[in-house]
């Protein structure tokens, strides 16, 4: 078995992409083959190195290596040059002078047949010479083409006398302006797969009517037969996997970039704080299909839980800060409690948490007229704080417009988490920090990008109609658990009972930077940690 994995370097990889590296890496490594790394790179004018650059390293990210196996189509234009002569000797591809509007016109439709071209019986000798004179730049752009001479009443339109090379002139990501003629799409990548002897074209169903051009070029130019198969495409609830869709979003700035979280890209989602482990387990089972089919988002984040759950480290951070003062502790006193880093992962071992008089909560945890079975604080109310004493509330005060604005406590001196030897029951747990100790943070808060599960799949209406204006929240007022004061980039993190996130690339020292990636709720309203 021997695989490829065949982008368009014109953009950045999306989740969609992440399903075809899977597969197609998977399928090879399952059965002992191997995967070639190929940049069908024939559209100069919308192909950038960039975009090979982070086509690359979003595969190594993924777990994949092609080894010494990187190809472009590109490597193969004087072979395809070559190819073509070869069908117009057969006299099977013919130079067409007719503009762009005259061929589609010509094509007819599904229920008609198309009309030959005036100039589909030029000889051999003269599509020979235009061919050439094209390739040495004669001609302007979009003067003339190269097609295919097949069957102009084929039910399939893609055997309608496809083009097989237009005159483009733009300097080329690696060829630079070698070329003034560019094969298309169809006519490299499955010669290419051939070139290559790749035994499984996989690829995605939109390719299923283009399958019998590819096997009638392997069998007039008697090249390798590589063996095409569809899958349906990946297509997520609330995400768009189109790239030129995907390159409207960045250019007109409703996001800061391709690796913006809030992006369906393998760079966004990475960013987010996606691993590498969650996208393998989603695309395993999205599973292979052959009918199209919209995901839940709501599988892609039951992934990333999965795994977290058992990898991230738990700490405290309270988002929404109000104070908390414990009357009945020492003023100058400091205790260092301990904090299991990760219940799930025996080996994770545990922190110490300053503990002293003055702390903060969580606001949401406070209510002053709290209804039965609330377990958290309120007026003479009793809860635990995680890891340390449980209190009970006497008084607090508010400010002018009756929002809560610190709360006064006592703690029971042996009701130690662990220790407890107090015999008070405190039904509901609490996270705080230190209100001495405690470092602030910048926390986003990421929902999805769209209101609408299915954004462009209305007629009447633009995809960017549903942006979702709330798909970014920037939180300043986070007070973080002094642990994090100098953390890296990129580690991940359970914020007890507000969800899982991850330290951003804009993280500094001390001064740390966290997106979140998704609620702790699963799909069937649990929580874990």
């Amino acid at each position: 078995m021997h695989t490829r994995f065949p982008p368009e370097p014109n953009g950045y990889l999306h989740i969609g992409h992440a399903k075809s590296i899977c597969l197609n890496f998977g399928l090879a490594e399952k059965y002992g083959g191997l995967t070639n790394l190929r940049f069908d790179d024939t559209n100069p004018s919308t192909e950038e190195t960039e975009y090979v650059d982070s086509i690359k390293d979003d595969i190594r990210w993924l777990g994949y290596d092609w080894e010494d196996r990187e190809y472009y189509a590109s490597d193969y234009f004087e072979t395809l040059f070559g190819y073509a002569q070869k069908l117009i000797r057969k006299g099977l591809a013919y130079v067409d002078d007719s503009t762009s509007d005259e061929i589609a016109a010509l094509k007819g439709s599904t229920t008609t047949a198309g009309v030959e071209s005036r100039y589909r019986e030029r000889s051999v000798e003269e599509n020979l010479s235009f061919f050439k004179q094209m390739r040495e730049g004669a001609f302007p752009d979009g003067s003339k083409v190269l097609r295919a001479k097949i069957d102009m009443a084929s039910p399939n339109m893609h055997m309608r006398d496809p083009v097989l090379y237009r005159i483009k002139r733009a300097p080329h990501h690696r060829t630079g302006n070698t070329w003034c003629i560019y094969p298309m799409y169809d006519f490299a990548h499955g010669q290419s797969d051939s070139f290559e002897h790749i035994t499984y074209s996989i690829c995605t169903l939109e390719f299923e009517n283009h399958r019998p051009l590819y096997d009638w070029l392997i069998r007039e130019l008697e090249i390798f037969p590589s063996r095409q198969i569809e899958f349906a495409r990946l297509n997520v609830s609330y995400m768009i996997t189109s790239k030129r869709k995907l390159l409207r979003l960045v250019e007109e700035k409703h996001v800061t970039g391709w690796d913006d979280p809030r992006m369906p890209t393998i760079a966004g989602l990475r960013r987010r704080g996606y691993t590498a482990a969650s996208l393998r387990e989603f695309s395993d089972r999205v599973g292979v299909a052959k009918r199209e089919n919209l995901i839940e988002l709501a599988l892609l984040e039951f992934c990333i839980r999965e795994d977290l759950n058992k990898n991230a480290q738990r700490v405290m951070v309270v988002l929404d800060p109000v104070k908390l003062v414990i009357e009945n502790y020492p003023e100058d006193q400091v205790e260092y409690l301990d904090a299991e880093n990760n219940p799930e992962d025996v080996v994770a071992g545990s922190r110490k948490l300053p503990f002293t008089r003055e702390l903060f909560i969580e606001r949401d945890d406070w209510m002053e007229n709290p209804p039965k079975k609330y377990f958290r604080l309120g007026p003479d109310r009793i809860v635990r704080l995680k890891n340390a004493y449980i209190i009970h509330c006497h008084q607090h005060t508010n400010d002018a417009n009756g929002n809560i604005r610190e709360i006064r406590c006592t703690y029971f001196e042996n009701s130690k988490s662990g220790e407890d030897v107090s015999g008070v029951q405190a039904k509901g747990t609490l996270h705080w920090v230190s209100a001495k100790h405690g470092i602030k943070g910048e926390v986003r808060l990421y929902e999805n990008l769209f209101t609408d599960p299915e954004p462009t799949n209305h007629e009447d209406q633009d995809f960017l109609d549903f942006l979702n204006p709330d798909s970014l929240k920037i939180n300043l007022q986070a007070i973080c658990e002094p642990s994090l004061q100098d953390v890296g980039i990129g580690m991940h993190f359970q914020f007890l009972r507000s969800g899982y996130f991850v330290t951003d690339l804009d993280t500094k020292p001390g001064f740390p930077v966290f997106n979140r990636i998704v609620s702790l709720k699963d799909s069937w309203g649990k929580k874990q940690g």
